[in-house]
């Protein structure tokens, strides 16, 4: 157009863009009714989604009121093609980062919720929070007029040298993949390293594991590491587990009483101890004749490897106060060695008690 601009036109552009406005600023106060809705749900992934659209949807108003008084102003071409232009670079550049903060909450949304002892896996969401962003760049690029595929071609001669001088650290980023892909270890597990590391799996990132000792330290341990050592997960493939107890008793004890009692004490500890599986079938068995006390073996059910600390802590105690008041005995430890002139018995002592030695028996071998 070659026309003046007139008040009419004025009038008309002020009127489109104050309806972007109020648009945008209605739209903001239904994004902020559907978050409080949004919050009530169990899902958090529609807060997340919410939380996006907050910041894009008033955006869009206000852009589509621009382009709309953009387009009641008698612009010539080439102004309006620029307006137009720098209006969509404007709207990509905001739809792109709230396409990257949804999807990248989502990810974290699904795997804080597959994680038992509140993990994340930061490797994912930053994988797809840059290539979100780089595919907006790219379309950027595109919609400006430049052209992007000698781009490309320079980002696919630099990626390789790029790569041959970060090899360490590619590697732990595809073997930090590698271990969330195979679900060998995922976030919230309690793992033990051949190395002795042990504790729960808070975070895989792109170049090294973190992992939370039970005395609250945190040891981080590099990914290509990681997928390389021996490694026990008492997490997978169930988080339940059984924990063992050995207990010994006097060879004048009568065994089925024992049994009886340590079952009684047991059931006991099952249903009134945080962390104990009721529905567990505890078991005894008996299987060694000791030097001083026939020896047998305890199984609990616990519902996660540090509940066992706290239930042999109660079941020790409860099993000793009722052996006590049941009269059956736990004897100490006892050694029977050969002298030249006689045979020594020497028990454990007990409470600062002096060893006593007896000669003049025969010899024993």
């Amino acid at each position: 157009m070659n026309r003046g601009v007139t008040l009419d036109d004025l009038i008309l552009a002020g009127i489109a863009l104050a309806a972007g406005l109020l648009a945008a600023f209605l739209l903001r106060m239904l994004m902020r009714w559907l978050g409080r809705h949004a919050s009530r749900t169990k899902w958090s992934g529609d807060d997340v989604i919410v939380d996006a659209l907050r910041t894009v949807v008033p955006w869009a108003a206000i852009a589509g009121g621009a382009a709309s008084a953009a387009a009641v102003l008698p612009l010539t071409r080439t102004v309006q093609h620029h307006v137009n232009q720098t209006l969509s670079v404007l709207l990509i550049f905001v739809v792109t980062l709230t396409a990257a903060r949804v999807i990248a909450g989502l990810v974290r949304a699904v795997t804080q919720s597959r994680s038992g002892v509140a993990g994340s896996a930061t490797i994912f969401v930053n994988i797809t929070r840059v290539v979100v962003l780089a595919m907006g760049f790219l379309v950027m690029l595109q919609t400006l007029g430049i052209s992007i595929a000698p781009l490309l071609t320079a980002l696919g001669v630099g990626g390789l040298a790029v790569a041959l001088a970060l090899q360490d650290t590619l590697a732990n980023l595809f073997a930090g993949i590698h271990i969330l892909a195979s679900k060998t270890v995922q976030p919230g597990d309690y793992i033990r390293l051949s190395s002795g590391e042990e504790g729960y799996v808070v975070d895989i990132n792109w170049r090294q594991t973190t992992v939370r000792q039970l005395s609250n330290n945190l040891v981080v341990i590099p990914n290509g590491q990681l997928a390389k050592s021996n490694m026990i997960n008492f997490t997978r493939p169930e988080q339940r587990l059984t924990v063992l107890v050995q207990v010994g008793v006097g060879y004048d004890s009568d065994l089925e009483h024992v049994e009886k009692v340590t079952m009684e004490v047991v059931a006991e500890v099952m249903t009134e101890i945080t962390g104990a599986v009721p529905e567990h079938e505890p078991a005894i068995r008996f299987h060694t004749f000791g030097d001083s006390r026939i020896g047998f073996t305890v199984i609990l059910g616990v519902g996660e490897f540090s509940d066992q600390y706290r239930i042999k802590h109660e079941f020790i105690k409860r099993l000793h106060k009722r052996y006590r008041a049941e009269g059956i005995r736990i004897p100490a430890p006892a050694r029977t060695v050969a002298l030249q002139q006689g045979a020594a018995v020497i028990p454990q002592p007990r409470n600062g008690a002096d060893l006593v030695i007896e000669h003049g028996g025969p010899d024993i071998s």
